[in-house]
């Protein structure tokens, strides 16, 4: 996304951000996910719990990680970027997951299916999934998540720590949730510290 606004006129100023925007706090949560994958549509609880406790303090972001004995999972993992282009990347995934056991069965009509009931454009899906233009997006994902090592789903990173969720599920919620407090805190401390040397410079400059 252009950090550009489009409809600004061109050569005017962008409006100067608060010391507050610029350094509110966030934390990031990589979660490297199969969206035929059953253990995947578990995790959706701790991952809804994490959202609603965090808010937009923590940045919760889907990655592809499609698996080869799933046969639809490299499908799904294409259709969930066209709808993220279509604004509906997290709803799509979650709604695909929730019906992880209709995937398996019915492919390609199922992600159509679950394209239209969003309202999605669902036409362009289709030819997103037959002209290949999410491959090289997917493929990033699935090789950083090899290099890093990844080596099934769910798998989250957060402050340079990876939780391997492929084999257990139990405490990784409260694990997230503790890296989480302390990546805000810290995040939150260097913010106070910035603004406090921020208003001291301006106060000299008087």
């Amino acid at each position: 996304m252009s950090p550009t606004d489009p409809s600004g006129s061109a050569g005017s100023p962008a409006p100067a951000r608060t010391a507050a925007a610029r350094t509110a706090p966030c934390a990031v949560l990589d979660v490297w996910c199969e969206l035929q994958c059953p253990d995947c549509r578990t995790a959706l609880a701790d991952l809804q719990t994490l959202r609603a406790r965090y808010g937009d303090a923590l940045d919760i972001r889907l990655r592809h990680f499609p698996l080869p004995k799933h046969q639809h999972a490299y499908a799904a993992a294409q259709a969930a970027e066209e709808a993220a282009a279509q604004g509906q990347g997290w709803p799509y995934a979650e709604a695909v997951l929730a019906r992880v056991g209709e995937l398996s069965e019915r492919g390609t009509a199922l992600l159509l299916e679950v394209a239209g009931e969003l309202g999605l454009d669902i036409d362009e899906l289709d030819t997103a999934l037959i002209d290949g233009r999410h491959l090289l997006a997917v493929d990033a994902d699935h090789a950083e998540g090899q290099a890093i090592g990844v080596t099934g789903t769910p798998t989250y990173t957060i402050g340079g720590e990876l939780l391997d969720g492929s084999k257990s599920q139990q405490g990784l919620r409260e694990r997230i949730a503790a890296i989480a407090d302390r990546l805000l805190s810290e995040s939150e401390s260097k913010s106070e510290s910035e603004n406090e040397n921020e208003n001291e410079n301006d106060g000299a400059a008087r």
